[in-house]
């Protein structure tokens, strides 16, 4: 599956949870405690989620830092069972590298890991200069 560069529009989520965080590894890091904390308290599984933000904050932290200006987590889970990720950062210019032969060689595999363990992914470009890298998890609630 490729990701998909298209905004995919919903209904206002059942529950939200936004945070900006800063662009460090700690910070990557605490975006994994705070989504496993929140996911438990709403009462969905947090592996998978889990680790699709490990991921997807590590790549902010890495590929998308720009000093002096956050990323953002969030956290959407709707009413028709989709939970959405969303990590934001500051380099909109600087677009994901899809899971293509030789990617991992490239830099890691980390959207490798990402289009594993969701049902889509996709990159949202704007409002300037930011960009969202999303996932999304079919039946969380």
């Amino acid at each position: 599956m490729s990701p998909e560069f298209t905004r995919t529009e919903r209904s206002a989520p059942a529950r939200d949870f936004t945070v900006l965080l800063s662009p460090t590894r700690r910070s990557a890091r605490l975006a994994r405690l705070l989504a496993t904390a929140h996911l438990g308290i709403w009462g969905l599984p947090p592996e998978a989620a889990a680790q699709i933000v490990a991921e997807l904050a590590a790549n902010a932290v890495e590929h998308g830092r720009v000093p002096g200006r956050d990323f953002r987590l969030r956290l959407a889970a709707h009413h028709d069972g989709v939970l959405r990720i969303e990590v934001s950062d500051a380099s909109g210019e600087r677009l994901p590298r899809t899971s293509s032969p030789g990617c991992e060689a490239e830099g890691g595999r980390g959207l490798l890991i990402v289009e594993a363990l969701s049902d889509r992914w996709g990159v949202t470009s704007g409002p300037a200069p930011r960009k969202t890298v999303w996932a999304e998890i079919d039946a969380a609630l």
